[in-house]
């Protein structure tokens, strides 16, 4: 008795028995068709020139985005412009460009009933859809580095390679900071990676809409809309879009790497689960019918879902990985940082003016903080916070005292505003030998460590 061989499985749109096209052909033929598109060589033209023509217009302005991080050095150094321009792109410039590459291709060839005649060219679906992805990641990566050298061209040509001066007031020199600049636009790929996997999953699942465009550019407004509520520090740094704010870690002494690597790691996490589901979905479709074009329930079952249960593991993970499930902003910490960035800051004032130097050790700098006039706990993010700052100078038996208002955000980030005395930071400028140069000690940022615990 003899058994018949089983039929042989075939993809569909494959030839029976036909060799699949080589990944790397695939690959080519994507970036080209990527590259041909009229938007996305508009993309390229922008990225290659609006930073670099911003960041050099701006440093010969009199006036500096002061409320932008790094924005009051831009006429210190060139290094603080492609800082700037990474705090734009966080926020709009990235979401833009993973929904313009990632988030229609796979819907493109929807609209244009182009599947058939892709499957029997290429013979596998699960080659065409690793092509696709890798073809959107690589010009994801040009355009981010285009971003980068354009703001870095534009900063050393308009200002010069001068130290940068970080975060907690310490200056870095211009290799460190080189580095740093480097480092943080790296860092700022994990959760571009995350958003254009989103991109992949909405164009996979929405079909020909055009609304595929929208959900990376949606997903990233609403983790910046979520960044500004008083959320526990485990899901804030759950959130794949944490890490377009936390590069700033890099620029403390000592940097604060553990709020950086968690949440570059949960964006890859987010990047490699959703291109996954989205991977899934793309081989179970139905490339025999023309009008397969996604669907509301299952959006909502085969996308949403997914996502809403990665979000959950992932704070669980953080919440038992990292002390603090609160808002990680104490008075101590405030106190603490302000002390420090204060006694930086001071030092370069001082060298500014030519006065004989003193160390921060000396100086034995004190804050002393509280909230809304000691009628509001002196914990959280607010705008309320007031400080009176202390410190010595050898010799002299007095000690002098300054006032500054606080703004801190959910993040941790603050903001410091002088409010006198006006000879140490009431003013924005200070009278130095060689004429009048912005005073350090007028307004300055601070980065609280969140995920540390409050110092005695």
């Amino acid at each position: 008795m003899s058994t018949a061989p089983a039929p042989a499985r075939t993809t569909p749109g494959a030839t029976p028995g036909a060799t699949p096209v080589p990944v790397a052909r695939v690959y080519r033929f994507e970036v080209v068709k990527l590259v041909s598109q009229w938007r996305i060589r508009l993309m390229v033209l922008a990225c290659c020139t609006l930073p670099g023509l911003f960041v050099a217009a701006v440093a010969q302005q009199g006036t500096l985005p002061s409320d932008t991080l790094f924005g009051r050095w831009m006429h210190a150094t060139g290094w603080a412009g492609p800082l700037v321009v990474l705090g734009f792109a966080g926020s709009w410039a990235l979401p833009l460009l993973t929904s313009v590459v990632a988030g229609d291709v796979f819907a493109a060839e929807d609209r244009l009933g182009t599947w058939r005649h892709l499957l029997v060219a290429i013979r596998s679906p699960r080659r065409i859809f690793a092509a696709k992805a890798l073809a959107s990641a690589t010009v994801l990566v040009l355009l981010v580095a285009a971003l980068v050298a354009s703001a870095t061209a534009g900063g050393l040509a308009a200002v010069g390679d001068g130290p940068l001066v970080g975060v907690d007031g310490h200056r870095l020199a211009p290799s460190d900071a080189a580095g740093g600049v480097l480092l943080a636009w790296t860092c700022a790929l994990a959760p571009t990676f995350a958003l254009a996997a989103i991109g992949l999953l909405g164009s996979v699942l929405l079909g020909r809409s055009p609304m595929g465009l929208l959900v990376p550019a949606l997903t990233a407004v609403a983790m910046q809309l979520a960044q500004l509520l008083p959320l526990p520090v485990a899901l804030r740094l759950a959130l794949p879009g944490y890490a377009f704010v936390a590069w700033d870690r890099l620029f403390a002494d000592p940097a604060h790497l553990d709020e950086l690597l968690i949440p570059v790691a949960v964006s890859l996490v987010w990047a490699v689960v959703a291109t996954a589901v989205a991977y899934r979905l793309f081989l179970r479709r139905d490339f025999t019918n023309g009008s397969e074009d996604g669907g509301e329930r299952r959006a909502l079952s085969a996308g949403v879902l997914p996502l809403a249960g990665l979000l959950a593991l992932t704070f669980g993970a953080v919440a038992v990985a990292t002390p603090s499930t609160g808002s990680g902003i104490t008075q101590a910490k405030v106190q603490q940082e302000v002390s420090t960035v204060f006694a930086h800051l001071y030092r370069l004032q001082t060298e500014q003016l030519h006065r004989p130097v003193v160390t921060e050790e000396r100086l034995r700098v004190t804050s002393a903080c509280d909230r809304g006039d000691g009628h509001v706990g002196p914990k959280g993010p607010g705008n309320d916070w007031r400080c009176v700052v202390t410190w010595h100078l050898p010799g002299v038996a007095a000690p002098g005292t300054a006032v500054y208002q606080l703004d801190v955000a959910p993040d941790g980030r603050l903001t410091a505003d002088g409010d006198g005395p006006k000879e140490v930071n009431g003013y924005f400028l200070v009278r130095t030998p060689h004429g009048d140069a912005p005073n350090p000690l007028w307004q300055f940022d601070g980065q609280l460590a969140l995920l540390s615990p409050s110092p005695r």
